[in-house]
């Protein structure tokens, strides 16, 4: 027997994965890693750690994950672009995975019940839930109206979630994320999003291609300060539980200045002029990516004390670095 709290990762061998790994490992806990695909210990953990590779979709599959959780962090997600967060309308593939895991894991969670609090369950939404942004800055307190399936899929297991917290199932909150980039400190096959995607351009010697005039604005946050909010949320989970809190810097980043610090931190580590930012039509262009998504709510920060701590232009010069060293390996 022990007491030391058992946290389980849900998609633990992602991008935001494997970020929320390295920063709950070096606490003492048991921490239970669960994902498709071998989650990786990081050097010199701390934590009591458990490996699983499991397709979560199959019957019982997630029961079985989460047996025993005293905290469960919910970071799985179904996406079909590299760059974007998008699904497709009537994607039943998306739908079992981004909505039905939530309510079995919500049916596991009950069935478990024991004496104690309930499980704290952290579940990672998206900023864009909000659909069309009422002004400059999103604050939590908009009505939502959700523009794509995936965000819509999002808002009703976050609903769910909320629930169930209601009916004392669980204590459960939503951190509804900005938009994520890493800084070459992890994996670089595993970084997913616009930032990525257009570095990867950048070293292929590509143009940097929007769909908008590039005056479209995004809050960028380094996907090291998100895991540090995740962490957060569980030393908090009392204070935050049965809301949606928002996670990001404030700061509005226009796209196409955000382009042209990624030519230039890419030609900085190349020696090569920066590849040209353009503005081309495209007919996959979703409502939501001509939307402006920056936080202005500091709601979070002030309930648990996190701030953002990473700065875009250093991460995209290491990001830059990381990955010149790799393609010259």
């Amino acid at each position: 027997m022990t007491d030391k709290p058992l946290v389980v990762v849900l998609g633990a061998s992602g991008f935001l994965g494997t970020a929320v790994t390295a920063e709950l490992a070096d606490r003492p806990i048991r921490l239970r890693l669960v994902a498709r695909r071998p989650a990786t210990v990081p050097v010199g953990a701390k934590a009591e750690t458990e490996v699983r590779t499991a397709d979560l979709t199959a019957p019982g599959a997630l029961a079985d994950a989460v047996a025993g959780a005293d905290a469960v962090i919910h970071l799985v997600a179904h996406i079909t672009g590299a760059s974007t967060w998008r699904v497709e309308e009537g994607d039943t593939t998306a739908n079992r995975v981004n909505l039905g895991l939530v309510h079995d894991l919500i049916d596991a969670l009950r069935a478990q019940r024991r004496d104690g609090p309930p499980p704290v369950v952290v579940f990672s939404g998206s900023l864009s839930q909000v659909g069309k942004p009422t002004g400059p800055r999103i604050t939590g307190s908009e009505f939502d109206e959700p523009a794509s399936e995936y965000d819509r899929l999002k808002l009703a297991a976050e609903q769910a979630l909320r629930d169930a917290t209601t009916d004392g199932v669980v204590r459960a909150c939503t951190l509804r994320l900005a938009t994520l980039y890493g800084q070459g400190n992890g994996p670089l096959d595993l970084e997913r999003g616009v930032v990525s995607a257009m570095m990867r351009r950048a070293f292929a010697g590509e143009p940097l291609t929007m769909w908008h005039d590039g005056t479209v604005a995004r809050d960028l946050v380094c996907v090291d300060d998100v895991a540090r909010a995740f962490a957060a949320a569980l030393d908090h989970a009392d204070a935050l539980a049965g809301r949606h809190w928002l996670i990001g810097t404030g700061e509005s980043t226009a796209i196409g200045d955000l382009f042209a610090a990624i030519a230039d931190a890419v030609a900085a580590v190349t020696g090569r002029p920066p590849v040209p930012v353009e503005s081309v039509e495209s007919e996959h262009a979703g409502a939501s990516d001509l939307l402006d998504f920056v936080v202005g709510s500091t709601a979070f920060g002030e309930t648990t004390g996190w701030s953002p701590q990473v700065s875009l232009r250093a991460a995209l010069h290491r990001a830059a670095v990381a990955r010149h060293a790799a393609n010259e390996n």
